[in-house]
């Protein structure tokens, strides 16, 4: 693998960036968190309304860097083998027969899996293993996902009908949940004007998959010390009901709190922050960036949170204002 420098980190990072933002428009956060999570190594999940440009987004991305991409449209009726392939037995020219596996669509770099929360959890639960190992097995025989491999995920809000809520064990394999808005009035008068015309935007090419695991390799490389790493740990540990930093809205409406991975997702987030904006060490300031999108998908509310309107952003936010860093 070659190297490069955070130079050329951050120069690539931004031509990325320009160029996924000659068809997205607006959006500069959502862009950025999905570049963060990829050059973290982790899986997005963004959710929005239909419409938003979620999927348009996706497919950019992987135009940009060159990636190999593949759709799988989620539905009720959908199920694991559609996704992760299965064996199919065949005759060969001997007239014997065997069983030959028929790789799913999850064999690729960039998986869109659209409208996930469409599907039962049973299927949803067929990316588990994908999306943690990097590993398929079928018939007892594992199969490696080639590298890069992130798994980007839209869905709509849960309350929206024909709807399934994901398995906690699935929404915590997201790195970050990302949440898409609705575009201003100046951002939906420019989607009009270069949606509606006789001409499309075009892309080009500013990187490619080595391009992608050189970058997350020089990311792993960065600095993280000792009172960053605490600080991501406290701000863990306050999203707990029962740990003596919790504050008081955690206690009130929280069921679960974040897992590990959630450390892990803050701390990673933050490396690749960190060379975005031209720094070779971790700061708070970047920790504090991703943690909202590191975060808001691993706090599981109670009852009362959901009666009172309470939703896990505004409990997050909280976690941020009690948990200072040093």
């Amino acid at each position: 693998m070659n190297r490069i420098t955070p130079q050329q980190f951050r120069e690539t990072a931004g031509r990325i960036e320009a160029e996924v933002g000659q068809v997205i428009v607006g959006q500069h956060e959502v862009v950025r968190h999905v570049l963060v999570c990829l050059l973290a190594g982790g899986h997005a999940l963004l959710e929005g309304v239909p419409g938003l440009g979620k999927t348009m987004l996706v497919r950019t991305l992987a135009r940009v860097l060159d990636l190999q991409f593949a759709r799988i449209q989620f539905t009720p009726d959908l199920m694991p083998a559609d996704i992760v392939g299965t064996d199919i037995l065949e005759e060969k020219e001997d007239g014997r027969r065997a069983f030959r596996f028929q790789p799913g669509p999850v064999f690729t770099n960039l998986l869109l899996a659209d409208e996930i929360n469409r599907a039962t959890p049973k299927t949803q639960s067929a990316l588990l293993e994908a999306m943690q190992e990097r590993t398929v097995t079928v018939a007892n025989r594992s199969y490696p996902l080639d590298p890069p491999f992130m798994v980007l995920a839209t869905q709509n809000p849960i309350e929206m009908e024909g709807t399934y809520p994901l398995p906690e064990a699935q929404l915590d394999r997201f790195l970050f949940k990302i949440n898409v808005t609705y575009p201003s009035a100046a951002e939906l008068v420019e989607i009009l004007e270069r949606t509606t015309g006789g001409t499309e935007p075009e892309v080009k090419v500013v990187a490619d998959g080595a391009s992608v695991l050189a970058m997350a390799a020089l990311a792993r490389d960065v600095p993280a010390a000792s009172p960053v790493t605490a600080y991501a740990a406290r701000l863990v540990r306050a999203t707990h009901p029962t740990a003596d930093e919790a504050p008081e809205s955690v206690r009130r409406y929280v069921r679960y709190g974040a897992s590990p991975r959630a450390a892990q997702a803050l701390i990673l987030g933050g490396k690749v922050t960190a060379l975005l904006e031209g720094r070779l060490n971790v700061s708070l300031d970047d920790v504090r960036a991703v943690a909202p999108a590191a975060l808001r998908h691993r706090v599981l509310l109670n009852f009362e949170a959901l009666a009172e309107g309470v939703g896990p952003d505004e409990v997050v936010a909280e976690v941020m204002k009690a948990i200072a860093g040093e």
